[in-house]
């Protein structure tokens, strides 16, 4: 009996690039030996003809294409952890439906797991070629700090696609929280990982629904789910701002008895309050966040909701 290989695909609105994806797979799926292939498409909230399309493949191959369409958009991580509980296969892949996740590795990646060495093979980009230098050089400096403040180690260039067994995604469907950051979730897991690599490749169809301003909220997501750091930095910072007016409050008395100078500088005065203003409110924002994260925890809220599912 051939194994089955579940395909997760979240999409938001990507009416174009939906067909053009089905039929790159099917090509590659000759090469697929005893496999059989199972899709499920996150339709996360579109406002286009994302789920029109959808319907149509689910028309044209009822057996092998699903799909399940959120009463909202949700965000790509409620889509990834959806597809991860629908699907039923052996082994379960993860993929973007804009073809930057090339289809041609998932039978070298097939090749890899069937070879019991490991347990995940992942895919990493070697360059960002024809990506903003803004963006390339934030992307950058996140992987740096957050590999120095986190004890989850996350790799540079990573990418979602993914091929995993039962075992692990058992494992991250184990991790029920609300706020979820599935790169770190995949290494905090563990278990027996190997990354191929290949350059940079351009979407396909249709446009990118990431800007700059939510892969910069994505990021500070995946700091505070998975590093205690920016907790100690505020603590530390308060600390010294303490420590250095304690001393500052010193010198002032000091002067004044021996010199018999009054403390002047209203201006500087100013400055001075205002600065050590600006660092408390820093450190409660710091704090907040984390607050944030934990009040959104224990609602208990669904971490999406399914409107449609075939």
């Amino acid at each position: 009996m051939p194994e089955k290989l579940s395909i997760i695909v979240p999409c938001y609105n990507e009416e174009a690039a939906i067909p053009l994806f089905y039929q790159a797979v099917q090509q590659i799926q000759p090469q697929l030996e005893q496999i059989e292939l199972e899709y499920w498409f996150i339709n996360d909230g579109s406002q286009d003809q994302t789920l029109t399309e959808l319907r149509k493949l689910n028309q044209l191959d009822p057996q092998h294409v699903h799909y399940a369409s959120f009463s909202r958009n949700f965000g790509k991580e409620a889509g990834l952890f959806c597809g991860l509980q629908q699907a039923t296969g052996d082994l379960v892949v993860v993929m973007d439906v804009d073809l930057q996740d090339p289809p041609e590795l998932l039978p070298q990646m097939l090749q890899l797991i069937r070879s019991g060495k490991y347990d995940c093979v992942g895919t990493r980009r070697t360059n960002r070629k024809n990506e903003p230098p803004i963006r390339s050089f934030f992307a950058k400096l996140f992987y740096r700090l957050i590999n120095r403040i986190s004890d989850t180690p996350i790799i540079d260039g990573a990418r979602d696609f993914r091929m995993m067994n039962r075992q692990m995604i058992n494992a991250i469907l184990s991790m029920q929280e609300y706020n979820r950051f599935s790169k770190g979730i995949f290494s905090w897991v563990g278990f027996r990982t190997t990354y191929l690599e290949y350059p940079n490749v351009e979407r396909q169809a249709g446009q990118t629904s990431w800007n700059f301003w939510s892969l910069f909220k994505y990021s500070i997501d995946g700091i505070v789910a998975f590093s205690e750091i920016p907790l100690d930095i505020s603590a530390i910072v308060g600390l010294f701002s303490c420590i250095g007016s304690g001393i500052a409050i010193i010198w002032i008395i000091f002067r004044a008895l021996v010199y018999g100078d009054p403390t002047a500088g209203w201006p500087s005065l100013v400055c001075f309050i205002l600065f050590v203003g600006g660092i408390q409110l820093f450190c409660l924002g710091i704090v907040g966040k984390y607050i944030g994260k934990i009040f959104l925890e224990v609602k208990h809220r669904p971490i999406y909701l399914i409107q449609e599912k075939k």
